[in-house]
Protein backbone atom coordinates (compact mmCIF):
# COMPACT_ATOMS: atom_id res chain seq x y z
CA UNK A 1 0.00 0.00 0.00
CA UNK A 2 1.19 3.33 -0.62
CA UNK A 3 2.57 5.44 2.51
CA UNK A 4 1.06 8.84 2.50
CA UNK A 5 3.50 11.51 2.04
CA UNK A 6 5.77 8.91 0.74
CA UNK A 7 7.00 9.32 -3.09
CA UNK A 8 6.74 6.95 -5.69
CA UNK A 9 7.91 6.33 -9.60
CA UNK A 10 5.79 4.64 -12.03
CA UNK A 11 7.65 1.95 -14.62
CA UNK A 12 8.24 4.25 -17.69
CA UNK A 13 6.73 1.28 -20.09
CA UNK A 14 3.63 1.07 -17.79
CA UNK A 15 0.12 0.58 -19.70
CA UNK A 16 -2.34 3.33 -18.95
CA UNK A 17 -5.94 2.58 -18.89
CA UNK A 18 -6.53 6.74 -18.85
CA UNK A 19 -4.22 9.83 -18.80
CA UNK A 20 -1.96 9.89 -16.43
CA UNK A 21 -2.91 11.65 -12.86
CA UNK A 22 -3.15 15.45 -13.21
CA UNK A 23 -3.78 15.09 -17.17
CA UNK A 24 -7.07 15.88 -18.67
CA UNK A 25 -9.37 12.35 -19.73
CA UNK A 26 -9.86 12.18 -23.23
CA UNK A 27 -6.66 12.90 -24.34
CA UNK A 28 -5.65 12.41 -27.70
CA UNK A 29 -4.71 8.72 -28.37
CA UNK A 30 -3.53 7.03 -31.59
CA UNK A 31 -5.17 4.15 -33.27
CA UNK A 32 -3.48 1.20 -30.41
CA UNK A 33 -4.94 3.26 -27.68
CA UNK A 34 -1.72 5.01 -26.57
CA UNK A 35 -1.04 8.49 -25.11
CA UNK A 36 0.66 11.18 -27.54
CA UNK A 37 4.73 11.54 -26.85
CA UNK A 38 3.72 14.82 -25.20
CA UNK A 39 1.65 13.31 -22.86
CA UNK A 40 4.00 10.09 -22.13
CA UNK A 41 6.94 12.75 -21.50
CA UNK A 42 4.12 14.89 -19.08
CA UNK A 43 3.62 11.59 -17.58
CA UNK A 44 7.18 10.47 -16.63
CA UNK A 45 8.01 13.77 -14.79
CA UNK A 46 7.57 12.96 -11.20
CA UNK A 47 6.71 16.93 -10.48
CA UNK A 48 3.18 16.33 -12.45
CA UNK A 49 2.05 13.96 -10.19
CA UNK A 50 -0.38 14.90 -7.56
CA UNK A 51 -0.06 12.52 -4.25
CA UNK A 52 -1.53 13.16 -1.34
CA UNK A 53 -0.79 16.10 1.42
CA UNK A 54 -2.91 17.09 4.10
CA UNK A 55 -0.63 20.62 4.28
CA UNK A 56 -2.08 21.91 0.93
CA UNK A 57 0.63 25.28 0.33
CA UNK A 58 -1.43 26.33 -2.45
CA UNK A 59 -2.02 30.03 -2.34
CA UNK A 60 -3.54 32.82 -4.53
CA UNK A 61 -1.19 35.58 -2.95
CA UNK A 62 0.74 36.31 -6.12
CA UNK A 63 -2.19 37.81 -8.09
CA UNK A 64 -3.82 39.20 -4.97
CA UNK A 65 -0.47 40.86 -4.72
CA UNK A 66 -0.13 42.17 -8.58
CA UNK A 67 -4.17 42.78 -8.00
CA UNK A 68 -3.40 45.03 -5.16
CA UNK A 69 -0.56 47.44 -6.76
CA UNK A 70 -2.21 47.95 -10.50
CA UNK A 71 -2.43 50.69 -11.37
CA UNK A 72 -5.71 51.78 -14.07
CA UNK A 73 -3.67 54.42 -15.99
CA UNK A 74 0.29 54.08 -15.27
CA UNK A 75 0.18 50.16 -16.46
CA UNK A 76 -1.77 50.72 -19.29
CA UNK A 77 0.46 51.90 -22.23
CA UNK A 78 -2.16 51.35 -24.60
CA UNK A 79 -4.82 53.39 -22.98
CA UNK A 80 -1.96 56.03 -22.33
CA UNK A 81 -1.75 55.83 -26.44
CA UNK A 82 -4.87 56.34 -27.34
CA UNK A 83 -5.44 59.28 -24.93
CA UNK A 84 -1.93 60.70 -26.91
CA UNK A 85 -3.93 60.37 -30.50
CA UNK A 86 -7.27 61.44 -29.67
CA UNK A 87 -6.78 63.87 -26.99
CA UNK A 88 -4.79 66.43 -28.88
CA UNK A 89 -3.21 69.64 -27.54
CA UNK A 90 -4.88 68.46 -24.67
CA UNK A 91 -2.74 65.43 -24.07
CA UNK A 92 -0.16 66.49 -21.38
CA UNK A 93 -2.78 68.15 -18.95
CA UNK A 94 -4.41 65.00 -19.44
CA UNK A 95 -1.54 62.57 -18.55
CA UNK A 96 -0.90 64.60 -15.57
CA UNK A 97 -4.57 64.60 -14.26
CA UNK A 98 -4.52 60.72 -15.00
CA UNK A 99 -1.72 60.00 -13.13
CA UNK A 100 -1.96 62.26 -9.86
CA UNK A 101 -5.71 60.52 -9.81
CA UNK A 102 -4.24 56.77 -10.44
CA UNK A 103 -4.01 55.98 -7.15
CA UNK A 104 -7.07 57.20 -5.59
CA UNK A 105 -9.26 55.59 -8.37
CA UNK A 106 -6.92 52.02 -8.50
CA UNK A 107 -6.94 51.52 -4.61
CA UNK A 108 -8.80 53.14 -2.58
CA UNK A 109 -11.53 54.05 -4.43
CA UNK A 110 -11.83 50.65 -5.82
CA UNK A 111 -11.66 49.28 -2.07
CA UNK A 112 -14.48 50.78 -1.46
CA UNK A 113 -16.74 50.30 -4.64
CA UNK A 114 -16.02 46.40 -3.66
CA UNK A 115 -16.91 47.37 0.26
CA UNK A 116 -19.95 49.33 -0.77
CA UNK A 117 -21.33 46.37 -2.92
CA UNK A 118 -21.51 43.92 -0.55
CA UNK A 119 -25.32 42.16 -0.55
CA UNK A 120 -26.23 43.32 3.22
CA UNK A 121 -25.29 47.21 2.51
CA UNK A 122 -27.78 47.80 -0.25
CA UNK A 123 -29.49 51.10 -0.05
CA UNK A 124 -32.70 51.28 1.88
CA UNK A 125 -35.41 53.81 2.26
CA UNK A 126 -36.35 55.04 5.64
CA UNK A 127 -39.57 56.77 5.63
CA UNK A 128 -40.11 58.40 8.57
CA UNK A 129 -37.84 60.03 11.54
CA UNK A 130 -38.28 59.00 15.41
CA UNK A 131 -41.27 62.10 14.93
CA UNK A 132 -43.30 60.51 13.09
CA UNK A 133 -42.44 63.01 9.93
CA UNK A 134 -42.47 61.62 6.80
CA UNK A 135 -38.13 62.04 5.47
CA UNK A 136 -38.34 59.46 2.91
CA UNK A 137 -34.70 59.71 3.27
CA UNK A 138 -31.99 56.83 1.08
CA UNK A 139 -29.55 55.23 3.55
CA UNK A 140 -26.57 54.24 2.26
CA UNK A 141 -23.31 52.74 3.53
CA UNK A 142 -20.34 55.09 4.65
CA UNK A 143 -18.29 53.76 1.85
CA UNK A 144 -20.84 54.79 -0.49
CA UNK A 145 -20.96 58.10 0.81
CA UNK A 146 -16.94 58.75 0.68
CA UNK A 147 -16.65 57.40 -2.41
CA UNK A 148 -19.25 59.85 -3.91
CA UNK A 149 -18.03 63.03 -1.90
CA UNK A 150 -14.24 62.01 -3.39
CA UNK A 151 -14.70 61.75 -6.87
CA UNK A 152 -17.23 64.65 -6.75
CA UNK A 153 -14.53 66.79 -5.33
CA UNK A 154 -12.54 66.24 -8.40
CA UNK A 155 -14.73 68.91 -9.82
CA UNK A 156 -15.58 67.67 -13.16
CA UNK A 157 -17.47 70.17 -14.02
CA UNK A 158 -15.79 73.28 -12.87
CA UNK A 159 -15.46 75.36 -16.04
CA UNK A 160 -11.75 75.16 -15.88
CA UNK A 161 -11.63 71.21 -16.23
CA UNK A 162 -10.35 70.14 -19.83
CA UNK A 163 -13.59 68.58 -21.57
CA UNK A 164 -10.55 65.48 -22.17
CA UNK A 165 -9.37 65.56 -18.34
CA UNK A 166 -13.31 64.89 -17.59
CA UNK A 167 -13.23 62.02 -20.26
CA UNK A 168 -10.40 60.34 -18.79
CA UNK A 169 -11.06 60.77 -15.25
CA UNK A 170 -14.45 59.29 -15.70
CA UNK A 171 -12.95 56.66 -17.78
CA UNK A 172 -10.36 55.47 -14.94
CA UNK A 173 -13.35 55.91 -12.19
CA UNK A 174 -16.28 53.37 -14.44
CA UNK A 175 -13.74 50.67 -14.26
CA UNK A 176 -14.59 50.49 -10.55
CA UNK A 177 -18.48 49.42 -12.17
CA UNK A 178 -21.67 51.89 -11.49
CA UNK A 179 -20.48 52.22 -7.26
CA UNK A 180 -23.49 54.32 -6.82
CA UNK A 181 -21.44 57.12 -8.94
CA UNK A 182 -21.28 56.45 -12.50
CA UNK A 183 -24.88 57.10 -12.86
CA UNK A 184 -25.08 60.36 -10.88
CA UNK A 185 -21.37 61.50 -12.83
CA UNK A 186 -23.18 61.33 -16.38
CA UNK A 187 -26.59 62.57 -14.78
CA UNK A 188 -25.08 65.30 -12.95
CA UNK A 189 -23.09 65.77 -16.78
CA UNK A 190 -26.12 66.34 -18.38
CA UNK A 191 -27.98 68.41 -15.86
CA UNK A 192 -25.15 71.25 -15.77
CA UNK A 193 -25.14 71.04 -19.60
CA UNK A 194 -28.79 71.69 -19.95
CA UNK A 195 -28.25 74.51 -17.23
CA UNK A 196 -25.43 76.44 -18.99
CA UNK A 197 -27.86 76.48 -22.11
CA UNK A 198 -30.96 77.13 -19.86
CA UNK A 199 -30.62 78.63 -16.52
CA UNK A 200 -32.08 81.98 -16.28
CA UNK A 201 -32.99 82.89 -12.65
CA UNK A 202 -31.66 83.29 -9.79
CA UNK A 203 -32.76 80.08 -8.28
CA UNK A 204 -31.19 77.89 -11.41
CA UNK A 205 -28.22 79.75 -11.11
CA UNK A 206 -27.64 78.82 -8.39
CA UNK A 207 -28.11 75.07 -8.50
CA UNK A 208 -25.88 75.28 -11.64
CA UNK A 209 -23.29 76.78 -9.29
CA UNK A 210 -24.05 73.85 -6.77
CA UNK A 211 -23.29 71.52 -9.62
CA UNK A 212 -19.97 73.36 -11.61
CA UNK A 213 -18.05 74.87 -7.85
CA UNK A 214 -19.53 73.53 -4.82
CA UNK A 215 -21.21 74.79 -1.76
CA UNK A 216 -18.93 74.79 1.31
CA UNK A 217 -16.57 72.15 0.00
CA UNK A 218 -19.35 69.92 -1.60
CA UNK A 219 -20.71 68.85 -5.15
CA UNK A 220 -24.05 68.68 -5.79
CA UNK A 221 -25.39 65.54 -7.57
CA UNK A 222 -27.27 65.39 -10.30
CA UNK A 223 -30.63 62.65 -11.54
CA UNK A 224 -32.72 62.76 -14.13
CA UNK A 225 -36.49 61.23 -14.34
CA UNK A 226 -37.90 60.87 -17.40
CA UNK A 227 -39.55 57.21 -17.39
CA UNK A 228 -43.10 56.69 -16.27
CA UNK A 229 -45.26 53.20 -15.81
CA UNK A 230 -47.49 53.74 -19.03
CA UNK A 231 -44.78 54.83 -21.45
CA UNK A 232 -41.07 53.68 -20.58
CA UNK A 233 -38.58 54.71 -23.14
CA UNK A 234 -42.10 56.22 -24.81
CA UNK A 235 -41.55 59.75 -22.95
CA UNK A 236 -44.41 61.52 -25.11
CA UNK A 237 -46.63 59.24 -23.42
CA UNK A 238 -45.49 60.99 -20.42
CA UNK A 239 -48.67 61.98 -18.47
CA UNK A 240 -47.13 63.70 -15.14
CA UNK A 241 -48.33 67.47 -15.01
CA UNK A 242 -46.66 70.53 -15.04
CA UNK A 243 -48.76 73.51 -13.41
CA UNK A 244 -46.96 76.82 -13.75
CA UNK A 245 -47.10 79.25 -10.75
CA UNK A 246 -45.50 82.34 -9.41
CA UNK A 247 -41.76 81.77 -10.96
CA UNK A 248 -41.42 78.31 -10.91
CA UNK A 249 -43.80 75.44 -11.88
CA UNK A 250 -45.53 72.44 -9.60
CA UNK A 251 -45.48 68.67 -10.46
CA UNK A 252 -48.14 66.48 -10.29
CA UNK A 253 -48.25 62.92 -10.71
CA UNK A 254 -45.41 59.67 -10.69
CA UNK A 255 -42.30 58.29 -11.74
CA UNK A 256 -41.71 54.84 -12.21
CA UNK A 257 -37.75 54.21 -12.76
CA UNK A 258 -35.88 57.44 -11.22
CA UNK A 259 -32.28 56.73 -10.21
CA UNK A 260 -30.17 58.61 -8.05
CA UNK A 261 -32.84 58.94 -5.77
CA UNK A 262 -30.75 60.35 -3.20
CA UNK A 263 -29.13 63.49 -5.43
CA UNK A 264 -29.52 66.88 -4.94
CA UNK A 265 -31.01 67.55 -8.17
CA UNK A 266 -33.25 65.52 -10.96
CA UNK A 267 -34.04 66.71 -14.30
CA UNK A 268 -37.35 65.92 -14.67
CA UNK A 269 -39.85 65.88 -18.15
CA UNK A 270 -43.69 66.60 -17.34
CA UNK A 271 -46.38 68.05 -19.75
CA UNK A 272 -47.59 71.49 -19.15
CA UNK A 273 -51.52 71.36 -18.35
CA UNK A 274 -53.41 71.53 -20.95
CA UNK A 275 -50.46 70.71 -23.76
CA UNK A 276 -48.94 68.05 -25.15
CA UNK A 277 -45.73 68.89 -25.27
CA UNK A 278 -43.08 67.29 -22.94
CA UNK A 279 -40.83 70.18 -21.10
CA UNK A 280 -37.93 69.76 -19.24
CA UNK A 281 -37.54 71.03 -15.44
CA UNK A 282 -35.18 70.76 -12.50
CA UNK A 283 -36.21 69.96 -9.15
CA UNK A 284 -34.57 70.31 -6.15
CA UNK A 285 -34.95 67.26 -3.75
CA UNK A 286 -35.00 69.15 -0.70
CA UNK A 287 -37.34 72.54 0.29
CA UNK A 288 -34.47 75.33 1.13
CA UNK A 289 -33.43 75.84 4.14
CA UNK A 290 -35.24 71.99 5.38
CA UNK A 291 -32.87 69.16 4.46
CA UNK A 292 -35.08 66.51 5.89
CA UNK A 293 -37.80 68.10 4.23
CA UNK A 294 -38.86 66.71 0.77
CA UNK A 295 -39.60 69.01 -1.94
CA UNK A 296 -43.69 67.94 -2.66
CA UNK A 297 -42.27 64.38 -3.72
CA UNK A 298 -42.50 60.52 -2.01
CA UNK A 299 -40.61 58.02 -2.81
CA UNK A 300 -42.49 54.90 -2.24
CA UNK A 301 -39.84 51.87 -3.10
CA UNK A 302 -36.97 51.19 -3.68
CA UNK A 303 -36.32 49.15 -7.38
CA UNK A 304 -34.84 45.54 -6.74
CA UNK A 305 -32.19 45.29 -9.66
CA UNK A 306 -30.27 42.31 -10.67
CA UNK A 307 -27.45 45.11 -11.52
CA UNK A 308 -25.91 48.80 -10.22
CA UNK A 309 -27.46 47.30 -7.33
CA UNK A 310 -25.54 50.27 -4.81
CA UNK A 311 -27.37 52.29 -6.99
CA UNK A 312 -31.19 53.68 -5.46
CA UNK A 313 -33.73 53.60 -8.01
CA UNK A 314 -37.23 54.34 -6.92
CA UNK A 315 -40.63 54.90 -7.90
CA UNK A 316 -41.75 59.00 -7.00
CA UNK A 317 -44.88 60.17 -6.66
CA UNK A 318 -45.16 64.23 -7.11
CA UNK A 319 -47.73 65.89 -4.93
CA UNK A 320 -46.63 69.91 -5.77
CA UNK A 321 -42.97 69.38 -5.97
CA UNK A 322 -41.47 72.69 -7.05
CA UNK A 323 -40.02 72.83 -10.68
CA UNK A 324 -38.28 75.10 -12.84
CA UNK A 325 -38.43 75.10 -16.53
CA UNK A 326 -35.27 74.55 -18.67
CA UNK A 327 -36.03 75.95 -22.44
CA UNK A 328 -38.88 76.60 -24.54
CA UNK A 329 -41.32 73.72 -22.98
CA UNK A 330 -42.10 72.33 -26.71
CA UNK A 331 -38.53 71.93 -27.30
CA UNK A 332 -38.13 69.74 -23.99
CA UNK A 333 -37.96 66.42 -25.84
CA UNK A 334 -35.69 67.35 -28.76
CA UNK A 335 -33.89 68.95 -25.71
CA UNK A 336 -33.59 65.75 -23.61
CA UNK A 337 -32.77 63.48 -26.54
CA UNK A 338 -29.69 65.73 -28.10
CA UNK A 339 -28.06 67.05 -24.75
CA UNK A 340 -29.73 64.86 -21.32
CA UNK A 341 -29.53 61.23 -23.65
CA UNK A 342 -26.94 61.95 -26.21
CA UNK A 343 -24.59 62.03 -22.60
CA UNK A 344 -25.91 59.55 -21.01
CA UNK A 345 -25.46 57.36 -24.15
CA UNK A 346 -21.82 58.38 -25.00
CA UNK A 347 -21.31 57.41 -21.24
CA UNK A 348 -22.72 53.66 -22.10
CA UNK A 349 -20.05 53.10 -24.57
CA UNK A 350 -17.28 54.87 -22.75
CA UNK A 351 -18.11 52.86 -19.47
CA UNK A 352 -18.51 49.26 -21.49
CA UNK A 353 -14.90 50.15 -22.72
CA UNK A 354 -13.44 50.45 -18.83
CA UNK A 355 -15.55 47.30 -18.07
CA UNK A 356 -13.92 45.54 -20.65
CA UNK A 357 -10.42 46.92 -20.22
CA UNK A 358 -10.03 45.84 -16.32
CA UNK A 359 -11.82 42.38 -17.31
CA UNK A 360 -9.26 42.18 -20.00
CA UNK A 361 -6.55 43.22 -17.56
CA UNK A 362 -7.56 40.62 -14.70
CA UNK A 363 -8.24 37.67 -16.48
CA UNK A 364 -4.83 37.82 -18.65
CA UNK A 365 -2.82 38.35 -14.97
CA UNK A 366 -5.08 35.62 -13.40
CA UNK A 367 -4.06 33.40 -16.80
CA UNK A 368 -0.51 33.75 -16.22
CA UNK A 369 -0.31 32.96 -12.07
CA UNK A 370 -3.13 29.90 -12.74
CA UNK A 371 -1.71 26.66 -13.65
CA UNK A 372 -2.89 23.63 -14.50
CA UNK A 373 -1.80 20.03 -16.17
CA UNK A 374 1.56 21.80 -15.24
CA UNK A 375 1.78 24.92 -17.15
CA UNK A 376 0.23 28.10 -16.93
CA UNK A 377 -3.29 28.57 -18.20
CA UNK A 378 -2.78 31.33 -20.53
CA UNK A 379 -0.31 28.68 -22.77
CA UNK A 380 -3.01 26.42 -23.75
CA UNK A 381 -4.53 27.71 -27.45
CA UNK A 382 -8.17 28.01 -26.79
CA UNK A 383 -7.54 30.29 -23.61
CA UNK A 384 -5.08 32.20 -25.81
CA UNK A 385 -7.12 32.81 -28.21
CA UNK A 386 -9.78 34.15 -25.74
CA UNK A 387 -7.55 36.07 -23.94
CA UNK A 388 -6.57 38.01 -27.30
CA UNK A 389 -10.48 38.22 -28.30
CA UNK A 390 -11.32 40.09 -25.22
CA UNK A 391 -8.22 42.37 -25.29
CA UNK A 392 -8.42 43.03 -28.85
CA UNK A 393 -12.57 44.15 -28.23
CA UNK A 394 -11.58 46.09 -24.82
CA UNK A 395 -9.14 48.33 -26.82
CA UNK A 396 -10.87 49.01 -29.82
CA UNK A 397 -13.91 49.73 -28.27
CA UNK A 398 -12.21 52.31 -26.12
CA UNK A 399 -10.05 53.75 -29.32
CA UNK A 400 -13.47 53.88 -30.88
CA UNK A 401 -15.12 55.65 -28.09
CA UNK A 402 -12.48 58.06 -27.91
CA UNK A 403 -12.29 58.93 -31.45
CA UNK A 404 -16.32 59.61 -31.22
CA UNK A 405 -15.96 62.06 -28.35
CA UNK A 406 -13.35 63.85 -30.28
CA UNK A 407 -15.99 64.17 -33.39
CA UNK A 408 -18.69 64.98 -31.09
CA UNK A 409 -16.10 67.87 -29.42
CA UNK A 410 -15.63 69.59 -32.95
CA UNK A 411 -18.95 69.91 -33.73
CA UNK A 412 -20.27 73.56 -33.64
CA UNK A 413 -22.82 74.13 -30.97
CA UNK A 414 -22.04 70.18 -30.11
CA UNK A 415 -25.35 69.56 -28.23
CA UNK A 416 -28.79 70.47 -30.79
CA UNK A 417 -31.75 68.82 -30.92
CA UNK A 418 -32.89 68.52 -34.68
CA UNK A 419 -30.95 69.29 -38.40
CA UNK A 420 -31.18 73.21 -39.21
CA UNK A 421 -31.73 73.78 -42.53
CA UNK A 422 -29.58 76.95 -41.86
CA UNK A 423 -26.54 75.59 -41.37
CA UNK A 424 -24.05 74.12 -44.25
CA UNK A 425 -24.34 70.76 -45.73
CA UNK A 426 -21.12 69.80 -44.58
CA UNK A 427 -22.04 70.57 -41.18
CA UNK A 428 -25.37 69.07 -40.65
CA UNK A 429 -23.87 66.08 -42.72
CA UNK A 430 -21.27 66.01 -39.80
CA UNK A 431 -23.87 66.26 -36.78
CA UNK A 432 -26.21 63.40 -38.19
CA UNK A 433 -23.05 61.30 -38.33
CA UNK A 434 -22.32 61.70 -34.96
CA UNK A 435 -26.10 61.48 -33.79
CA UNK A 436 -26.14 58.14 -35.26
CA UNK A 437 -22.57 56.75 -34.04
CA UNK A 438 -23.94 57.91 -30.24
CA UNK A 439 -27.26 55.28 -30.73
CA UNK A 440 -24.66 52.73 -32.84
CA UNK A 441 -21.83 52.91 -30.34
CA UNK A 442 -24.50 52.78 -27.46
CA UNK A 443 -26.01 49.48 -28.74
CA UNK A 444 -22.61 47.78 -29.94
CA UNK A 445 -20.37 48.60 -26.90
CA UNK A 446 -22.91 47.40 -24.10
CA UNK A 447 -23.83 44.01 -26.04
CA UNK A 448 -20.15 43.48 -26.62
CA UNK A 449 -19.42 44.44 -23.16
CA UNK A 450 -21.74 41.14 -21.39
CA UNK A 451 -20.18 39.24 -24.05
CA UNK A 452 -16.87 39.91 -22.63
CA UNK A 453 -17.39 40.46 -18.98
CA UNK A 454 -18.84 36.86 -19.33
CA UNK A 455 -15.68 35.58 -21.27
CA UNK A 456 -13.59 37.27 -18.64
CA UNK A 457 -15.63 35.37 -16.02
CA UNK A 458 -14.66 31.93 -17.63
CA UNK A 459 -10.65 32.13 -17.34
CA UNK A 460 -11.74 31.85 -13.53
CA UNK A 461 -13.33 28.61 -13.74
CA UNK A 462 -15.41 28.05 -10.64
CA UNK A 463 -14.25 31.33 -9.29
CA UNK A 464 -15.49 33.29 -12.29
CA UNK A 465 -19.01 33.53 -10.82
CA UNK A 466 -17.98 34.32 -6.65
CA UNK A 467 -19.07 37.49 -5.86
CA UNK A 468 -16.33 38.14 -2.93
CA UNK A 469 -13.69 36.54 -5.48
CA UNK A 470 -13.34 39.03 -8.07
CA UNK A 471 -14.92 42.28 -9.20
CA UNK A 472 -16.13 40.47 -12.52
CA UNK A 473 -19.54 39.40 -11.53
CA UNK A 474 -20.66 42.72 -10.24
CA UNK A 475 -19.09 44.37 -13.44
CA UNK A 476 -21.31 42.13 -15.38
CA UNK A 477 -24.23 42.80 -13.79
CA UNK A 478 -24.17 46.13 -13.68
CA UNK A 479 -23.17 45.95 -18.03
CA UNK A 480 -26.51 44.15 -18.02
CA UNK A 481 -28.58 47.12 -16.95
CA UNK A 482 -26.29 49.75 -19.36
CA UNK A 483 -27.88 47.69 -21.96
CA UNK A 484 -31.25 48.92 -21.36
CA UNK A 485 -30.37 53.07 -19.98
CA UNK A 486 -31.07 55.70 -22.10
CA UNK A 487 -33.23 53.60 -24.69
CA UNK A 488 -33.16 49.72 -25.06
CA UNK A 489 -31.54 48.13 -28.20
CA UNK A 490 -34.67 47.66 -30.31
CA UNK A 491 -35.76 51.24 -29.71
CA UNK A 492 -32.40 52.80 -30.64
CA UNK A 493 -32.37 50.26 -33.90
CA UNK A 494 -35.62 51.41 -34.68
CA UNK A 495 -34.10 55.09 -34.52
CA UNK A 496 -31.45 54.95 -36.37
CA UNK A 497 -33.03 53.36 -39.32
CA UNK A 498 -36.11 55.63 -39.07
CA UNK A 499 -33.69 58.45 -39.39
CA UNK A 500 -31.43 57.32 -42.05
CA UNK A 501 -34.88 56.63 -44.18
CA UNK A 502 -35.89 60.48 -43.62
CA UNK A 503 -32.60 61.74 -44.44
CA UNK A 504 -32.41 59.11 -47.14
CA UNK A 505 -32.74 61.55 -50.50
CA UNK A 506 -30.25 64.22 -49.04
CA UNK A 507 -28.02 61.88 -47.26
CA UNK A 508 -28.03 58.56 -49.09
CA UNK A 509 -26.75 55.40 -46.65
CA UNK A 510 -24.04 54.88 -49.33
CA UNK A 511 -22.62 58.20 -48.69
CA UNK A 512 -23.24 58.03 -45.34
CA UNK A 513 -21.03 54.70 -45.15
CA UNK A 514 -18.48 56.33 -47.32
CA UNK A 515 -17.89 58.99 -44.89
CA UNK A 516 -18.24 57.17 -41.48
CA UNK A 517 -15.50 55.33 -42.55
CA UNK A 518 -12.34 57.15 -44.33
CA UNK A 519 -9.16 55.18 -45.22
CA UNK A 520 -11.34 51.70 -44.98
CA UNK A 521 -11.40 49.32 -47.37
CA UNK A 522 -13.41 50.13 -50.55
CA UNK A 523 -14.33 46.99 -51.64
CA UNK A 524 -15.76 46.67 -47.81
CA UNK A 525 -16.91 49.95 -47.46
CA UNK A 526 -18.86 49.63 -50.54
CA UNK A 527 -20.57 46.28 -49.34
CA UNK A 528 -21.78 47.60 -46.53
CA UNK A 529 -23.09 51.34 -48.21
CA UNK A 530 -25.06 48.68 -50.48
CA UNK A 531 -26.44 46.38 -47.47
CA UNK A 532 -27.76 49.49 -45.58
CA UNK A 533 -29.21 51.05 -48.63
CA UNK A 534 -31.62 47.83 -49.21
CA UNK A 535 -32.20 48.30 -45.73
CA UNK A 536 -33.21 51.34 -45.25
CA UNK A 537 -35.60 50.99 -48.40
CA UNK A 538 -37.82 48.54 -46.72
CA UNK A 539 -40.32 51.80 -45.32
CA UNK A 540 -40.85 50.73 -41.56
CA UNK A 541 -39.58 47.92 -39.17
CA UNK A 542 -43.23 48.25 -37.67
CA UNK A 543 -45.69 45.75 -40.04
CA UNK A 544 -45.73 42.41 -38.53
CA UNK A 545 -44.86 40.37 -41.61
CA UNK A 546 -42.37 37.66 -42.41
CA UNK A 547 -40.32 40.13 -44.86
CA UNK A 548 -40.32 43.13 -41.95
CA UNK A 549 -38.94 40.37 -39.80
CA UNK A 550 -36.11 39.48 -41.97
CA UNK A 551 -35.23 43.31 -42.71
CA UNK A 552 -35.32 43.53 -39.03
CA UNK A 553 -32.63 40.92 -38.34
CA UNK A 554 -30.34 42.16 -41.03
CA UNK A 555 -30.47 46.05 -39.95
CA UNK A 556 -29.07 44.68 -36.30
CA UNK A 557 -26.13 42.41 -37.66
CA UNK A 558 -25.15 45.68 -39.95
CA UNK A 559 -25.62 47.64 -37.03
CA UNK A 560 -23.01 46.22 -34.87
CA UNK A 561 -20.81 45.66 -38.03
CA UNK A 562 -21.21 48.85 -38.96
CA UNK A 563 -20.10 50.24 -35.84
CA UNK A 564 -17.57 47.73 -35.62
CA UNK A 565 -15.64 48.52 -38.50
CA UNK A 566 -15.67 52.36 -37.09
CA UNK A 567 -14.05 51.10 -33.84
CA UNK A 568 -11.30 49.09 -35.92
CA UNK A 569 -10.41 52.12 -37.84
CA UNK A 570 -10.33 54.09 -34.68
CA UNK A 571 -8.07 51.89 -33.19
CA UNK A 572 -6.00 51.47 -36.22
CA UNK A 573 -5.45 55.01 -36.11
CA UNK A 574 -3.93 55.11 -32.61
CA UNK A 575 -1.94 51.89 -33.57
CA UNK A 576 -0.17 54.25 -36.16
CA UNK A 577 0.35 56.81 -33.99
CA UNK A 578 4.53 56.36 -33.24
CA UNK A 579 5.35 56.35 -29.37
CA UNK A 580 6.77 59.73 -28.28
Amino acid sequence: MRTPGKSETRPSKCRLAGPPSGLPRGAVTDSHGNHTAAIRRLAAQEEVMSLPDRHNPYSFEPFLEWRRNVRYYADDPFLQQVARHYCGEQWPDVDRAAREMDRRVSVRWRDLAEEASQPERRPYVQHFDAHARRIDRIVRPMETRLLEQEVFAEALFHPETPRWVRLMKMFLIYQNGEACVACPLVCTEGLVALLERFADSPATLRILDHCRNGVDGRFAVGAQYLSEIQGGSDVPANRLEAVPGEGDWRLYGSKFFCSATHADYAVVTAKPQGTESVALFVVPAWVPGEPRQRNGHTVDRLKWKMGTCELPTAEIAFQGARAYLLGPPERGLANVVSIVLTLSRLTVGLSAAASMTRAAREARAYAEFREAFGQPIARFPLLAGQLGRLEGRARRTTAGAFRLYREFLCLPDRLRGGLSDKEPATVRRRRFQVRELVMLQKITAAADCTDMLRLAMSVFGGHGVMEDFSALPRLYRDAAVNELWEGPRNVLLTQIHRDCQRTRESYPPRELVRDLLPGADPAAVADLGEEMDRLVSHPSLFAPDAVTLDISQAWEGFCHRLMHAYQDLALQAAERDPQP
